[in-house]
């Protein structure tokens, strides 16, 4: 029962990070037709639809407007709208896989934020499985040997945002509703895009692209709603292990629909990236199966110990 439990969270988590993934590959599709920051805000819109299965029994659809922390909530909105429009934009501009592995330095600035702002301890496996990622990322780009532009710059700063959206998930602690943190990354993109793009939005014109733009925002919303769902019936550390397939699907979206073939140091950066993530994870399980095993041992002791009566 409890190993079922388990892999239900992991196959929802699975099928988040397909939703994310091909919702990034429908804004690539959108690249010279509209502007990132209309695709972005297209986000908000089309994640409205997910409200009705995102709201618990005992929650008003008000909580969306109503947070318990509003600098929290605030905060989430920005780094939403920030990390929205950022990656829309990196991965126009950039093959994808390329720009997911920036993206994944995401967990380096959430273990830097974690020491400076939140003051927690950080083991040393977590601090050499950042760097070698850092390092996978730097095999990627090799700075000072091609060129880098905008669209490096936007993966970057979306990794930045979506690291302070982490860190803001954590200090608004574990009582605020799901709809107050779902609605903080409806509203981030529909107020933030939704201003930058008044200067250069047009009404998009064909069914191909009302597509694209419903499938990205739709597939987005729906992979908060798997996460939220994964996150409730596995440990952080399973859930966050299939994160790591979306580097495949990036590959086969790289290969077989934009024609972006990679190149061999490009590859090992990529498969570097992915190891650290990997070693990240087999730390957390580790992690894991030991204060399991040592509430195990626990739980015998006092089995063993005689009973006193009054």
């Amino acid at each position: 029962m409890k190993m079922g439990f388990l892999s239900s969270g992991m196959v929802l988590a699975f099928a988040a990070f397909s939703s994310f993934s091909i919702s990034d590959a429908f804004s690539k599709l959108l690249a010279g037709q509209l502007d990132p920051f209309e695709v972005a805000f297209s986000g908000g819109i089309f994640g409205f639809l997910i409200i009705p299965f995102i709201r618990r029994d005992n929650e008003s659809y008000l909580d969306i407007f109503s947070p318990q922390k509003p600098g929290m909530w605030l905060v989430r909105a920005i780094a939403t709208f920030t990390a929205t429009a950022a990656s829309v934009e990196a991965f126009m501009l950039l093959p994808m896989p390329e720009a997911l592995s920036l993206m994944f330095l995401m967990p380096l600035f959430v273990t830097i934020l974690s020491v400076t702002l939140l003051h927690e301890k950080v083991s040393a496996w977590a601090w050499v499985s950042v760097i070698v990622g850092f390092i996978g990322v730097l095999i990627v780009l090799r700075p000072g040997m091609r060129a880098l532009h905008l669209g490096h710059l936007c993966a970057l700063i979306a990794a930045v945002a979506n690291a302070v959206g982490v860190i803001a998930y954590r200090l608004a602690g574990n009582d605020t509703p799901r709809l107050s943190l779902f609605g903080s990354s409806l509203f981030g993109p529909l107020v933030g895009d939704g201003l930058l793009m008044l200067a250069h939005a047009h009404w998009p014109h064909g069914l191909q692209t009302w597509f694209f733009l419903f499938g990205y925002g739709f597939l987005a919303a729906l992979g908060q709603l798997l996460m939220m769902v994964a996150t409730a019936r596995a440990p952080a550390n399973r859930v966050a292990l299939p994160q790591y397939s979306q580097m495949l699907w990036a590959v086969g979206f790289s290969y077989f629909l934009f024609h972006q073939a990679l190149d061999g140091w490009t590859f090992i950066g990529i498969v570097v990236v992915t190891f650290s993530g990997m070693l990240n994870w087999i730390r957390q399980r580790v992690r894991y199966e030991h204060l399991a095993l040592q509430e195990r041992r626990a739980a015998r002791r006092r089995l063993r110990e005689p009973q006193t009566s009054p």
